[in-house]
């Protein structure tokens, strides 16, 4: 290997190779502290709560890092301005401090401030653009309660009617009385958060193995198979965090979940123009509720999201019905210039929220405060929540197991403990390579773009218009534990969320597996 390929981080590196000698480890009877059942945002950071708290550790997962709720998100890091709203003032709080923890300690390169204009169109009454304007106020509020710095995250204030169309050209201009400029923060990607806590937890010493499928849990392990090989063995633990999210009831009878859906729409940029900002959209006939135009970076929009319960079967990708997507252009046909039709969509992806069951609540009323629950035999479950809050629920959650099982353990260390690839802006500024991929790796980047000045044919873009290289794919399964193609393009990178752009790059997935053996 190219020894300016290396990752940044000893010992964070995931691949084929490493999992089945980790499994293989278990197989043959080695005992760890914590076993985490689920590889989403919340598992993965309880492993890294635990290994960085001297425990040992092993995390497992059905699929693959991210590939529940985790990646299905609308890529935000909310400040909690919206619990606010209901009145849920601890989690408002929770969020504004979890956002700043990432965006100014832990996750720097991942989490950037997007700005997003709510325009004063006539749908909008002055008694409802007065609320917004409070309510963008008392978050900034929030900001400062929770130590985040101006220089992160800027103030909100309105905007002209001129300015506001500087943001959105697409926005109609008939009645527009101007708009509302507020900031959150924006991921680069969710699966690729998720990827970088897990290979933190793995550098820290946690056994992090995909294609795992936990049987049956009890309070000392779990009997689990090898989905690559179907092969079952019993992992010894002395302690057990589910965190399979929507899927944590099947595992835990007496968690009771209420899932509900979200949906988003995928767009190329050039359906809705140039986007200097995200839009929040209100919902007609809705006092707080809004839906999101949010520009990618990658020549794709994503429009959202819904709020809908789901029964039955919880599925492995949740397909994304025709009500929604009606539902999504109706709201953004309310405010634009611009008709966007059915046929104008490239993509559409659903994920389940794993709620709390609340008799007789619609889920857009359910609270997102996570809950830690601890069965008969000792093993804990953490449900609720939100991708913002996830480092908190593995807090807690690891708390819960250390109580519960009286395990030795140092305190929590990951409010201040940097992800793979993470520095301060000054020094993401400085890296010499592209934009883009500081953006998705960090520090790290230097040696994702090493690849392809080692060999030019992986500086060229997999997908013609999309920018992910192949230079990506490579690292990817070198350094990120990606086992098959489905794995590279649809949670590494996010080339599979539009079907077109996923057939192109198949073939090229399928060639980086051989060119990197």
């Amino acid at each position: 290997m190219n020894p300016t390929s290396s990752p940044d981080l000893p010992g964070s590196s995931l691949d084929a190779a490493r999992r089945r000698r980790e499994l293989t480890e278990l197989a043959d009877g080695t005992q760890v502290d914590v076993l985490v059942i689920g590889l989403g945002a919340t598992g993965a950071g309880a492993a890294l709560d635990a290994a960085t708290r001297g425990l040992t550790v092993a995390a497992i997962d059905a699929h693959d890092l991210a590939f529940g709720t985790s990646r299905w998100s609308s890529k935000l890091i909310h400040g909690g301005l919206r619990y606010l709203a209901s009145g849920q003032l601890d989690v408002a709080h929770e969020s504004a401090v979890e956002r700043g923890i990432l965006m100014e300690r832990t996750a720097p390169h991942l989490v950037r401030a997007q700005p997003f204009v709510l325009p004063l169109t006539p749908l909008v009454s002055r008694g409802q653009a007065a609320l917004a304007r409070a309510g963008f106020l008392a978050g900034d509020m929030l900001r400062a309660a929770a130590r985040t710095s101006r220089r992160t995250l800027p103030a909100p204030r309105a905007l002209s009617a001129v300015e506001t169309r500087h943001f959105a050209p697409a926005l109609r201009t008939g009645g527009l009385r101007g708009g509302l400029l507020s900031w959150d923060g924006q991921l680069t990607d969710d699966a690729r958060l998720v990827t970088a806590v897990a290979r933190t937890a793995a550098a820290h010493g946690a056994r992090v193995l995909t294609r795992t499928r936990a049987l049956e849990i009890t309070g000392d392990g779990a009997r689990v198979r090898d989905e690559t090989t179907g092969q079952e063995l019993r992992v010894r633990a002395r302690a057990v965090v589910n965190a399979a999210g929507v899927w944590a009831g099947g595992l835990v009878p007496d968690v009771r979940l209420r899932p509900s859906r979200g949906t988003h729409l995928v767009l190329r940029s050039e359906a809705l123009g140039r986007l200097a900002a995200g839009l929040h959209i209100p919902v007609p006939g809705e006092t707080n509720r809004f839906v999101l135009v949010l520009p990618q970076g990658d020549g794709r929009v994503y429009v959202g999201l819904t709020d809908e319960p789901v029964d039955g079967e919880i599925p492995d990708v949740p397909e994304v019905p025709e009500t929604d997507i009606g539902f999504l252009l109706d709201v953004l046909g309310s405010a634009l210039d611009v008709t966007v039709h059915r046929d104008d969509l490239v993509g559409a992806f659903a994920g389940l929220r794993p709620l709390l069951d609340t008799e007789g609540s619609r889920t857009a009323d359910i609270s997102r405060r996570h809950a830690v629950l601890t069965s008969p035999d000792g093993v804990v479950t953490v449900v609720g929540g939100k991708l913002t809050t996830y480092r908190r629920m593995a807090q807690d959650a690891v708390d819960a197991a250390v109580a519960a099982r009286r395990l030795l353990a140092g305190p929590c260390r990951t409010a201040s403990l940097p992800l793979v690839g993470a520095a301060d802006q000054d020094t993401l500024a400085r890296l010499d390579v592209p934009a883009r991929l500081v953006r998705r790796y960090g520090t790290e980047a230097r040696a994702v773009h090493a690849l392809g000045l080692a060999d030019p044919s992986l500086a060229r873009p997999v997908v013609p218009g999309h920018p992910v290289t192949g230079a990506e794919l490579l690292w990817a399964v070198r350094h990120e534990g990606a086992l098959d193609e489905a794995d590279l393009l649809d949670r590494r990178t996010r080339i599979g969320l539009v079907p077109a752009d996923r057939a192109v790059a198949e073939r090229t997935a399928r060639d980086l597996f051989a060119h990197s053996a």
